[in-house]
C-alpha cells in the first residue's frame, strides 16, 4: 500500500492555525498545548500573522484576568476565516485584516445591472472599499453562511438558508417583454396590459431551467393551454435583451423598472394573472454579522430600489 505524506498547510495558514486556536482556548499557553507545540511557536505565528496581515498592528490583546481578546482588526479576520481553508489566500486574509473598512459585496449579476452604481457611489462617498463578486443564489448563499461575504443581493426564491439574515429590499410583479419587430409588439402596441394567452403562438425567450422563473413560465402556459415557439434561454437580463432583438422574441420577466429602466427599443406590458405572482429582491448577510460598512450600503439600498 502506497502512504501519502502528510499534507502541509501552506505558511499563511500554519500561522492562522495558531492565531485561531489562541482566540478559543483563551492564551498562548492553552493553543501551545493544543496543539502540540511550544508556546513560543504559537506566538511567533501570532507575530508573523500580525506583521502579514497588519503591519505588525495586534491582532489580539490581553483582556480582563490576562484573557486574549480580539482588537477590532483581530476580530474582522477570526469572522472572516470561518471559510474552508483553500478560500484563504494572502490578499483575502489582507483585506479582512485591513484597517480600512471593506465590504465584500456578492450580487446576482442581473442586479448588478440596476444596483452596482449606486452601491458605489455610497461606497466612495463613505471611503469604504468595495470588493464585488457575482453568483447565483446556492453560491451566494453559501458565501454568506461562510462569512467569505459581509452582504449578497439576490431575487427569491432562495435556497434554504440557515444562519443567514434577509430582508426584502423591493417587491417586483411579472411583465410581458418584448424586442422591436416583435409581432405581439405590432398586434398590441395600444393594449395597457397582457394575459398569458396573448403570447400564443409567439417566438418566446425563456430562463434556463434551474431558472426558478422558467419552471414558473412553463406552468403558466400548461395551466392556459398555451403554446410557444422557444427560440433561446437565458440565464439574465444581461444575455435577454440581445435574444429579444435578434429573435424577434417576447419574454415573461419580472418588472425591473423601479430599479432600472428598461432599454427603449423595448415594449413592455404588465401581466395580468388570475393569481398574481411577484419577485422580490432580499439582502442577505451571516446572522449577527452586519458590519458597520455593509450597515451603510444596506441602508443606501433600502432607499434607492425604489
Amino acid at each position: 500500500m502506497l502512504l501519502m505524506p502528510p499534507r502541509k498547510l501552506v505558511r499563511h495558514l500554519v500561522w492562522l492555525e495558531s492565531f485561531a486556536a489562541a482566540v478559543e482556548a483563551g492564551s498562548i499557553e492553552a493553543a501551545a498545548e493544543h496543539l502540540g507545540v511550544a508556546r513560543s511557536v504559537v506566538s511567533e505565528h501570532v507575530r508573523s500573522l500580525e506583521l502579514a496581515l497588519a503591519d505588525g498592528a495586534p491582532l489580539l490583546e490581553r483582556g480582563p484576568g490576562r484573557r486574549l481578546q480580539l482588537t477590532a482588526r483581530g476580530e474582522r479576520l477570526f469572522a472572516g476565516t470561518q471559510t474552508p481553508l483553500h478560500q484563504l489566500d494572502m490578499k483575502r486574509l489582507r483585506d479582512l485584516a485591513s484597517a480600512e473598512p471593506v465590504v465584500r459585496l456578492g450580487l446576482n449579476p442581473t442586479l448588478s445591472l440596476s444596483l452596482v452604481g449606486a452601491v458605489a457611489r455610497d461606497a466612495a462617498a463613505a471611503d469604504l472599499k468595495l470588493v464585488l463578486s457575482f453568483g447565483g443564489p446556492h453560491e451566494l448563499t453559501r458565501q454568506v453562511q461562510t462569512r467569505q461575504l459581509d452582504l449578497a443581493l439576490d431575487f427569491t426564491p432562495l435556497p434554504t438558508h440557515e444562519g443567514v439574515e434577509s430582508e426584502s429590499l423591493l417587491r417586483m410583479p411579472f411583465v410581458v417583454l418584448a424586442g422591436p419587430d416583435n409581432e405581439l409588439a405590432r398586434q398590441a402596441a395600444s393594449r395597457t396590459s397582457l394575459h398569458v394567452k396573448d403570447l400564443e403562438g409567439q417566438r418566446f425567450v425563456d430562463w434556463l431551467r434551474d431558472d426558478p422563473y422558467g419552471g414558473a413560465n412553463s406552468a403558466r402556459f400548461a395551466a392556459h393551454g398555451v403554446t410557444v415557439d422557444e427560440v433561446g434561454r437565458a440565464e439574465s437580463f444581461l444575455l435577454l435583451y440581445e435574444l429579444l432583438r435578434a429573435f424577434r422574441a417576447c419574454s415573461i420577466t419580472p418588472d425591473l423598472r423601479p430599479m432600472h429602466p428598461f432599454p427603449p427599443d423595448l415594449h413592455a406590458w404588465p401581466l395580468l394573472e388570475e393569481e398574481p405572482q411577484a419577485v422580490e429582491v432580499v439582502a442577505l448577510w451571516p446572522s449577527g454579522a452586519l458590519s458597520p460598512g455593509a450597515r451603510l450600503v444596506l441602508d443606501g439600498l433600502r432607499r434607492k430600489p425604489g
